[in-house]
């Protein structure tokens, strides 16, 4: 009899969650503004709001802890922390940031000039707003398959070199460089191939503009390499990481994803005038160079954090528990982004709530439905998160409109996941009844999302 698949790990501490009943959560919501950010954490039962520093180290993560070294200048722990980045990434210029968003804005101080055109596979939402806010321009050049939600392809993040190469053509000496994001989150998590890396870096280095990668899920990204491309089922996963970064001319990371961290991030590089041009950026911003916005204890668990999760058995046990939760929709019939991303499982809201027009936002009024039903936070990925044009001021409804359930890493059992898919069964019975969503009251006009508040319209 073959054994069943199990978890790379044991557990060795547990933290308490609280249930609700449904009227508190009413309360609780509204008092929110509808906006599942603004919910207190002991007023959410399972949260799967983000995978953003929401994972759970190891106890070698905690033991490189207390080793940290806390000095100003020339911690032993960032020297750890560089080794490491560059034996996995092959990158010898490290700049450690306090989180992903930090990495961008030290980078595009130096890079992104007002008028400038950055294509991308679909910039994230910290990617586009350090752009827009510096009055350039994000361009998806992500392939249009990405659209089609039931569609079943491997490489659904992959960019589409016909849209780039126009880019690249009618924007000759305004394009300071692309942004490849592996895995791309904006479409559901899907990974880009190692064909697709290559033939991206080639075209853009023909323009002479250099590709940055987008790093945060790197490692979930060379998984989907190795047991969906042809030719890498037999290379390592560390393999896999050296090749795709070999590609590529520098990287940004928010490490509280796959490096297995709460907080930390940073830019890494062979591109000596690069550095050079971010360094001036690193100390004003985020600190000297060799902790930028990192304690030392952070840098000595990040460098752990990175071995550990580039190893098969780890990264494997992260994207069997997020195929789990996928099957159980499957059982349900709950359309989601197929096949299912690495890091989190994102429903279609269209064809959920078809009731409810696009100006209502969809996907937004299922992440408070769910919320409702059973006291679990998702996060839209859809029409509020894509902000406003910056030139109209027009909503931007051409995109996808998703609820994304991340999975924490090694957090939840698989008996939550099974709890999320009955709530979302719950809610998708009930669907034909839900006619009416959510309209806005207040936004920021930057990254609205987050702050965003919502009225229920009935």
């Amino acid at each position: 009899m073959e054994l069943p698949f199990a978890e790379a790990w044991k557990i060795k501490m547990v933290e308490p969650i609280k249930k609700s009943t449904r009227e508190e959560r009413e309360k609780w919501l509204e008092e929110a503004h509808n906006n599942v950010f603004m919910l207190e954490s002991d007023k959410v039962y399972i949260d799967c709001l983000t995978d953003s520093g929401t994972g759970a180290m190891s106890d070698r993560q905690w033991s490189a802890l207390m080793m940290g070294d806390e000095s100003y200048a020339g911690a032993r722990s960032f020297y750890e922390l560089k080794n490491t980045i560059t034996k996995i990434t092959g990158f010898k210029y490290v700049i450690p940031t306090h989180q992903g968003r930090a990495a961008e804005n030290v980078m595009f101080s130096y890079l992104v000039k007002p008028g400038q055109i950055i294509p991308g596979n679909a910039h994230f939402d910290t990617t586009k707003g350090h752009i827009e806010s510096r009055k350039a321009f994000a361009i998806d050049v992500t392939i249009d398959e990405a659209k089609n939600t039931q569609l079943e392809i491997p490489f659904k993040g992959n960019v589409s070199l016909e849209k780039l190469e126009k880019i690249l053509q009618e924007n000759k000496g305004n394009v300071p460089f692309m942004v490849l994001t592996c895995t791309n989150n904006t479409v559901g998590g899907q990974p880009v191939s190692m064909k697709n890396i290559r033939e991206t870096c080639e075209l853009c280095h023909k323009y002479g503009v250099p590709v940055n990668m987008d790093s945060a899920r790197f490692v979930e990204n060379a998984y989907f390499i190795k047991t969906r491309e042809e030719g890498y089922a037999d290379k390592t996963i560390k393999e896999i990481c050296k090749e795709m970064f070999s590609h590529v001319d520098s990287m940004t990371m928010s490490a509280k994803k796959d490096g297995l961290v709460n907080m930390g991030g940073f830019i890494a590089t062979n591109n000596e005038q690069l550095y050079e041009g971010c360094k001036q950026f690193c100390i004003p911003f985020e600190g000297f160079l060799t902790y930028g916005g990192m304690n030392g204890r952070d840098m000595a668990a990040l460098a752990v954090g990175l071995d550990e999760n580039t190893e098969f058995d780890m990264v494997e046990t992260r994207i069997k528990q997020v195929e789990y939760l996928a099957k159980k929709l499957d059982e349900y019939g709950i359309p989601y982004q197929r096949p299912v991303g690495g890091h989190a499982l994102f429903v279609d809201a269209d064809k959920v709530l078809c009731n409810v027009p696009k100006e209502e936002f969809p996907a937004q009024t299922l992440t408070c439905e769910l919320y409702l039903e059973a006291g679990i936070r998702g996060c839209e990925i859809g029409y509020v998160l894509a902000d406003r044009d910056p030139v109209t001021r027009q909503n931007r409804f051409g995109g996808l409109d998703l609820l994304r359930l991340c999975i924490c890493r090694r957090t939840y059992t698989n008996n939550h996941m099974d709890v999320i898919a009955a709530a979302l069964k719950n809610v998708y019975d009930r669907r034909e009844t839900i006619t009416r969503g959510l309209e806005i009251t207040w936004e920021a006009d930057l990254m609205r999302h987050f702050t965003c508040q919502f009225r229920r319209l009935k």
